[in-house]
């Protein structure tokens, strides 16, 4: 479970969306299999799913937890017998664990969130923080990766937020949260450029990459791509064009098993 949750809370962090969460894909090591149907995130919005199956959203991007939670649920059903003699017992003991996913979840997801945001300290607030940044970008569909990676910069802005008056609102709060704690505020964005990717596997790319192998024969594409990605955490000239999300025609994306 500790390690389900730590998985799932990273894929959160990077906006990965696995796409089919059966229980046949977790595996006990705490790694997962399938990755037919996977993509990643552009504009933020808990909502997002790719695969052309989920027609309900049963894996959407936001409810990757609740879908470890109900694989190791099922899981927990398949060990009744050896958690206890006594059935009755067997299933305290099982939901009492499952129970305490969503926790051992909050941890590992708020941990990453403060990286992300250049916390080295912890306060009560900062959920709350974290939750009002995730909501301006979802309501002015705000790329997921760039503004993250924005907020470390000296330079670049959190486009479309620097309009919003509630972004406005909320950058003034991170930064009174970050004067708080005893790092520097290089230190800060040192944290966050770790932990904020420049460039992820946008899926305009691939299947750019993929078309020019299939329809051409034409590697190279694949190629530059993968060296790219080989340093996602870097800021480099060969980035120049990687970071950008897709144009508007290429936002109906949809992935499919067997791919």
């Amino acid at each position: 479970m500790e390690r389900q949750a730590s998985l799932v809370a990273k894929w959160l962090q990077v906006g990965f969306i696995h796409g089919v969460m059966n229980t046949d894909n977790m595996a006990l090591c705490g790694e997962t299999i399938d990755y037919g149907p996977c993509a990643f995130m552009d504009g933020y919005d808990p909502a997002t799913v790719f695969s052309s199956i989920d027609r309900n959203g049963r894996y959407a991007y936001g409810n990757q937890p609740h879908s470890a939670q109900w694989n190791l649920a099922r899981f927990a059903e398949t060990l009744l017998p050896l958690l206890h003699a006594d059935q009755e017992k067997a299933i305290q003991l099982a939901n009492e664990a499952i129970a305490s996913f969503p926790e051992v979840f909050r941890r590992y997801r708020v941990s990453g969130m403060r990286a992300k945001l250049g916390l080295f300290t912890e306060e009560s607030d900062d959920i709350a923080l974290m939750e009002d940044l995730l909501s301006c970008m979802q309501q002015n569909h705000a790329d997921y990766t760039n503004t993250l990676r924005d907020l470390g910069s000296e330079t670049r802005a959190a486009e479309p937020l620097v309009q919003d008056a509630a972004f406005t609102e909320w950058y003034r709060r991170w930064q009174h949260r970050l004067a708080r704690q005893p790092q520097s505020a290089e230190e800060s964005r040192t944290l966050m450029r770790d932990h904020n990717p420049a460039v992820i596997p946008r899926n305009h790319r691939v299947e750019e990459a993929l078309e020019a192998a299939v329809e051409r024969g034409d590697f190279t594409v694949m190629t530059r791509l993968l060296d790219v990605l080989s340093q996602p955490y870097a800021d480099r000239p060969e980035h120049d064009g990687y970071h950008l999300p897709p144009e508007p025609s290429d936002r109906c994306y949809q992935t499919f098993c067997g791919t």
